[in-house]
């Protein structure tokens, strides 16, 4: 199956001649849920960034459905038909969840109200409070949001950089649920998380970065029974089978 998307020795960084990402490999297909995983500073979010175009390659190519995107920005890039969530600042508070939905489908000319629809029967919880300023919402319901404005375009890919963080373990559970939602209405996602375990659980695929470096890639099962992997990234033993 031809990938989405394809990244190839990739070398990035927010500093000139610094690369923290080392010749990165990565793809996804269309339909899959691709996990990133690995140790703090192991260029996990560097990598969505440099895909979304908020990073250049220093050198490397990005393609994406078949085009070379590196050197778009990422206006251009959403306009291709790809969307990204960051961890922080992913909302704008002052506006209402209804405002925030319409902020994400700026760039449609035509009429929004089906799109809103579409996230509203997907969300319930955002539809019962859609005239609530974001910035009074729990974080589970800011990540909610989050992915809802970004769905609003309907893109084809959807990069969410650590959608678990700092929330409790209940909530953790919810936006991985709504994750595994939108992609069972056919969207690829790229899942960067620290929540390694549950990452590689519901995903198709996975990549294993160190020191900028994809050092392991595979099923997302695979990755789970791998020792190393285990031992290095999950903070767990492997248990040989009898």
């Amino acid at each position: 199956m031809e990938f989405l998307l394809e990244v190839k020795d990739v070398f990035a960084g927010y500093i000139k001649d610094l690369n923290i990402l080392q010749g990165i490999n990565f793809k996804i297909h269309p339909g899959e849920i691709v996990a990133v995983i690995g140790p703090n500073g192991a260029g996990k979010s560097t990598l969505a960034k440099t895909i979304f175009g908020l990073l250049t390659p220093n050198k490397g190519e990005i393609t994406f459905k078949g085009e070379n995107i590196v050197g778009l920005k990422p206006n251009e890039i959403v306009q291709k038909g790809m969307c990204y969530v960051p961890q922080i600042s992913n909302v704008f508070p002052s506006l209402s969840i209804d405002e925030n939905l319409e902020m994400g489908a700026f760039i449609l000319k035509e009429d929004i109200k089906s799109s809103k629809q579409r996230i509203y029967t997907m969300f319930p919880r955002l539809a019962e409070r859609r005239s609530q300023k974001a910035g009074t919402l729990s974080g589970g319901e800011r990540q909610m949001l989050a992915m809802g404005r970004a769905l609003m375009l309907d893109p084809d890919l959807l990069i969410l950089d650590e959608p678990s963080a700092a929330l409790s373990p209940i909530l953790v559970s919810n936006v991985f649920e709504q994750i595994q939602k939108i992609n069972e209405n056919g969207k690829s996602i790229i899942l960067v998380e620290q929540n390694a375990k549950k990452a590689l659980e519901m995903a198709h695929r996975g990549y294993v970065l160190e020191n900028g470096r994809d050092r392991f890639e595979g099923k997302g099962k695979d990755l789970l029974d791998n020792p190393k992997v285990g031992e290095l990234y999950l903070g767990t033993a492997h248990k040989s089978k009898q």
